[in-house]
């Protein structure tokens, strides 16, 4: 079974309802991390290119990736996530 992951960045969620956002009910969000979504709203305003900017960012500083290969995989990756396609 695939790893659940947050439909606007990418990141993986995992089992526990830590990593979810928030709806503006409070309960978890089905699609979204709680660094991208909380009370029922997106946390930042950006285009689909400045997520890949900052993913890529994120993934060389804190997860040791090649820029390259960061750049390669959120190019490639995050335009067919749920929040992307809409814009797409």
């Amino acid at each position: 079974m695939q790893e659940k992951m947050c439909e606007s960045c990418g990141m993986p969620m995992g089992d526990t309802d830590e990593m979810y956002g928030l709806e503006a009910d409070g309960s978890k969000s089905a699609d979204y991390c709680m660094y991208c979504y909380e009370n029922g709203a997106f946390t930042n305003d950006c285009t689909l290119e400045e997520m890949i900017e900052t993913c890529v960012a994120i993934m060389v500083k804190d997860y040791g990736f090649d820029a390259d290969d960061a750049m390669q995989q959120c190019k490639e990756g995050l335009p067919t996530l749920k929040r992307w396609k809409a814009v797409a």
